[in-house]
């Protein structure tokens, strides 16, 4: 795609809704890990939702979860938060391991589910819970922050505009110094360790946004001595011929940049590419700094707002997935990683 000379090149304003403006509902967190802490978080000041219940397996987490964020009710099992009547819709904050498991129990108690990337262990599993969610016609979303964040908006709006003119190769790396000193979940097979759900995952699900579906996934990894991987790289081919080039590691901190490269111009996001805080440069074929979108969201919001945001709209519509993040596109990134474990020797007990 070739633009006329007398089109300007500018980067559109993002599309994103103020997370404050969608309606409220009641949340109940399963799993009051870390993650859970940066989404009660954002809730709290970021939407007009609020978190009512949090169960965990112990008693005292839970309490001391609801004590910290001044939540009314926290129970010791998560059969118990399901059933609560007072809450709307159900968080799912653990292990990937414990994704499938967790988010089948709240949809059989009738709870719309927003379920934490990576949403499964595998596409099987993941395919269990969107059938599970359609069968009871219950919301199902996958909790891919990014994707929901107004600079992502921005490259959407760029890619389906053919601003840069034809896609021609995406790059996308994140890496953190998580392994061997890092959280011990990453480290064991049994909980769907390793860095590629935790991680990869972000430059993966880019690449998909960005190119679509793959028709060519090629993979190499290098596995620690429990067998889950410490780093992986990853080549996509999309259908029009444009590759992505993908890396994870949690052995090491990398750039976490990210670029789109067309044949007109460039997309340049700043490190960490799948963060709030992230920037965008659109970079001329001379070089040339064109425009830029700054980083950052107000002070008033916080990243993992916008994805809580998004399925409120999403709940009070009665919809049942979202339009920024469908099913399809959750199962199409799974299925990927699939590939990229198969390739690479990666399997997790009771597969």
């Amino acid at each position: 795609m070739t633009l006329p000379i007398d089109v300007p090149l500018q980067l559109p304003a993002p599309r994103t809704p103020d997370p404050h403006d969608a309606p409220a509902i009641r949340w109940g967190i399963i799993a009051p890990g870390g993650i859970a802490h940066t989404f009660a978080e954002a809730v709290a000041v970021g939407t007009a939702s609020q978190v009512v219940a949090v169960g965990s397996r112990s008693s005292e987490r839970a309490r001391d979860f609801a004590d910290e964020f001044s939540i009314g009710t926290a129970y010791g099992s998560y059969e118990e938060l399901v059933a609560d009547d007072e809450v709307d819709a159900i968080y799912v904050a653990s292990p990937h391991s414990e994704h499938r498991d967790h988010a089948l129990l709240a949809l059989e108690a009738g709870k719309p589910v927003l379920v934490e990337k990576a949403f499964a262990r595998n596409a099987a599993e993941a395919r269990q819970v969107v059938l599970a969610a359609e069968a009871r016609g219950l919301l199902v979303m996958e909790a891919m922050w990014s994707r929901f964040l107004p600079h992502y908006d921005v490259v959407r709006h760029v890619v389906e505009s053919g601003l840069i003119g034809d896609v021609v190769a995406v790059f996308a790396d994140h890496g953190q110094r998580l392994y061997p000193d890092g959280p011990a979940r990453l480290a064991q097979p049994e909980l769907a360790g390793g860095a590629l759900l935790d991680l990869g995952v972000y430059p993966v699900a880019f690449a998909d946004l960005v190119l679509g579906p793959p028709e060519q996934v090629t993979a190499t990894g290098t596995l620690t001595d429990l067998g889950v991987d410490a780093t992986t790289t990853i080549t996509v081919t999309g259908a029009g011929g444009a590759h992505g080039v993908l890396s994870c590691t949690m052995a090491a901190v990398t750039p976490g940049t990210a670029v789109v490269a067309g044949t007109e111009a460039r997309l340049e996001l700043s490190g960490a590419f799948y963060g709030a805080g992230s920037g965008i440069r659109l970079v001329s074929r001379t070089n040339e700094v064109i425009d830029e979108h700054p980083g950052g969201v107000p002070e008033d919001v916080r990243g993992f707002s916008y994805e809580a945001a998004e399925f409120a709209r999403c709940l009070v519509a009665g919809e049942r997935e979202s339009s920024i993040l469908p099913h399809a596109t959750t199962l199409r990134v799974m299925e990927t990683m699939d590939e990229v474990r198969r390739q690479i020797g990666v399997t997790y007990p009771g597969e």
